[in-house]
Formats: structure tokens, sequence, C-alpha cells
């Protein structure tokens, strides 16, 4: 078997076109899970169990089924209840869901690691609450977690490609439509390893950098 440059070539305006796919559900999708996560972080926290007791339930239901199930159901299913919205509004929604159920945790692990001392200045100089959170808590509770974060951030790109099956054409996707099209699975299969791997890379360090400048 020898290698085709033309199927390169030929598949390379596809591949820009998944990869673009990819970082858009990539970048959306973190963002909905740091901020998700944070929220339901901090509604575990509330006084009242009549907030925390359905928040529990919910985090653990959707941590504890597959991603794949979450997308047949958002997508197959909202719909016959009136409920429509595209595949990659639909994708972008679930990975990010499914993953602030994690993010959750690792902020909750931050704020636990943030010594009662802090939060007895906090209350020493009379801060109202949400001054305690904003100005004390939550700056040094996420720079304790950016690497957690970021390890996240990897996996969601890794399970990018699942998204395939509510007809996201991804990297994957685009990749395993011209392999049918074009008979040729090498050159686009391989292109797209490289791409996960140059991009998980890239990820890696730019979330090093970013810790090193929060630890200053």
């Amino acid at each position: 078997m020898t290698w085709d440059w033309n199927a390169v070539r030929d598949f390379m305006p596809h591949f820009w076109d998944g990869l673009l796919v990819t970082l858009q559900i990539l970048a959306l999708g973190s963002l909905l899970s740091f901020t998700l996560g944070l929220v339901w972080t901090l509604l575990m926290r509330a006084p009242s169990r009549w907030v925390r007791w359905p928040v529990g339930v919910v985090t653990e239901f959707v941590r504890n089924t597959p991603l794949l199930v979450q997308l047949f159901f958002l997508f197959y299913v909202l719909p016959e209840w009136g409920l429509t919205f595209s595949a990659l509004a639909t994708g972008i929604f679930a990975i990010g869901l499914h993953y602030s159920t994690y993010t959750m945790q690792v902020y909750r692990a931050g704020i636990e690691a943030v010594p009662v001392g802090q939060w007895e200045a906090a209350t020493a100089l009379n801060l109202p609450l949400w001054r305690t959170w904003t100005a004390v808590i939550l700056p040094q509770a996420i720079r304790r977690v950016v690497p957690a974060l970021g390890n996240y951030v990897i996996a969601m790109l890794k399970d990018t490609p699942m998204l395939m099956v509510i007809t996201v054409l991804e990297m994957l996707g685009r990749a395993r439509l011209f392999s049918q099209q074009h008979f040729q699975f090498t050159e686009p299969l391989t292109v797209i390893g490289v791409a996960f791997i140059l991009i998980s890379y890239l990820a890696s360090l730019l979330l090093r950098a970013l810790e090193r400048r929060l630890v200053r």
C-alpha cells in the first residue's frame, strides 16, 4: 500500500471545514461546562436542601449516564416534546452539560482548598457575601483548579467525534464521509489522528502557560 498525496490534497478542504466545527464545539462546550459547573457548585452550597437536593439529583444523573445516550435523547426525543434545535447546538449543549458535572467537582475541591482564614478575614472585614465570593474565594479557587479544568478540555476534544451520531460533521465525520465517497481511508484518518494530537498538545501548552501566569 502506498501513500496517496492526491487523496490528502483532495481531503484538505473537508478537513478545514471539520476543524472549524470541532474548534467551535470545543470552545463553546468548554465555556458552557465551566459556567454551568460553577453554577452547580454554588447551588450545592446553598443553605436550603430544597435547592441542593434537585441539583444533586440532576448532576448525578447526567454524570452517570453516557454522553452518547444524552446526545440521542436531546436530538431525537426532545423534538417529540416540541423542543427542536440544530444538530450543532444540540451537540454543544450536550457536551457542555455532560462535562459541567465533572467541572463542578473540580470547583468544589478548589473552594474547599481555600484556607478557612480567608473566610474569616472576609467576615471580619464585613464584606457582603457576593463580594466575599467574587473578590476573595473564587479567584483563589479557580487559580488552583486550572490544570484539572484543562484536562477536561482535552477530554472534550476527544469526545467531539461522538457528535457524528446526531449528524454533526466535525473532523472525524468529514473524514468518514470522504472515505466512503472516495474509498480512501488511510490518508484522511491519518490526517485526523495527527490533528487531534497537535490540538491536544497545543491546548496543554496554553493551559500550562495560563497556570504559570495565574500562580504569579
